[in-house]
């Protein structure tokens, strides 16, 4: 059996795929213990679950095909980080199919909220009855199909504000700071609130002077956009810690320490180019416990960490 060790040796670059008839292997686990108090009802804000293909088929539209990441392997990753609550985010290779999602949900019981992908054909019952089952928002993934237009993402995000805003949710995108630049005033203008993945998809190599992440900053500021504090390695090439990180970490935290969450992005999964969509790509070897640790470095009080942690997930899950 091809390891996901094995996998990744020689670097990203190269194509490390594993064969449809090889044996998942495990989802990453933290190595690394956690150097400073976490507090109770601590929450990660964005995760994954992948279910067994034959009970959780992938849409044929995906971009990559991942390991599986099952409900157990992410209670244990929780339990060695110290974390109670857990947000799950359906992810891009289901499409608009969240019923993975909420299999891990119902897994961890109340301490589960979920972010549901929805499409055109998903009708206003669906959205009650998803909202019922632990919802509280829906994603836009723009990132990872290469979707960079401003124009066309001002569509989806008015169409997905549209769906949402008699529900108290909120719409969370996974894009580039070029498109938060242009739909700014669609988001310092909306009723409801916006989440930002992974440090609103700045470049560490670019420095916190890069075009857009003033805009960012300001919508933050102003209270009308969330950002997740999260897969710094998406970010930077500079692990295992990512140093060059923790600039974005603390302007943005500094902006509004009200606005910023928290989450590992487990179970890590990849894309890799010249891989072919139904090739499955082995999870990025991430540390955990390293990425965690950051926070203490990121937000030094423990005051402000709690509000990352806990309080802000709270007002926007609804926990």
């Amino acid at each position: 059996m091809l390891t996901r060790r094995e996998a990744m040796i020689g670097g990203m670059s190269a194509v490390a795929v594993v064969n449809m008839n090889t044996c998942f292997a495990k989802a990453p686990q933290p190595s690394t213990p956690v150097s400073f108090e976490i507090p109770a009802d601590a929450c990660d804000c964005h995760t994954h679950i992948v279910g067994d293909q034959q009970h959780f088929p992938f849409t044929p539209k995906r971009v990559y095909t991942p390991e599986t990441a099952l409900p157990e392997e992410m209670s244990e990753l929780h339990r060695k980080l110290g974390i109670r609550r857990v947000v799950i985010v359906t992810p891009s290779f289901y499409g608009a199919d969240n019923s993975a999602t909420l299999y891990g949900m119902r897994a961890r019981g109340v301490d589960a909220r979920g972010v549901a992908v929805i499409d055109e054909k998903t009708t206003d019952r669906e959205l009650d009855a998803l909202g019922q089952a632990g919802m509280r928002g829906i994603r836009l993934n723009l990132a990872t199909g290469g979707a960079n237009d401003p124009s066309i993402a001002r569509q989806q995000v008015q169409a997905a504000v549209d769906r949402v805003k008699v529900r108290n949710w909120h719409v969370q995108m996974y894009t580039s700071l070029a498109v938060i630049s242009g739909i700014k005033d669609v988001v310092a203008n909306s009723s409801i609130p916006f989440v930002f993945d992974h440090f609103g998809g700045a470049q560490a190599a670019l420095g916190v002077d890069q075009p857009g992440l003033s805009d960012l900053v300001e919508l933050v500021h102003l209270g009308k956009a969330y950002v997740k504090i999260s897969g710094a390695y998406r970010i930077s090439k500079r692990g295992p810690d990512y140093p060059d990180v923790a600039p974005f970490a603390k302007v943005l935290i500094s902006a509004n320490a009200d606005r910023i969450i928290w989450g590992t992005d487990w179970p890590h999964t990849n894309s890799i180019p010249g891989a072919k969509p139904t090739d499955i790509i082995p999870f990025s070897p991430i540390d955990d416990g390293i990425l965690l640790n950051q926070l203490a470095t990121w937000a030094p009080d423990a005051s402000m960490r709690r509000k990352i942690f806990v309080d802000n997930p709270a007002r926007l899950y609804s926990f």
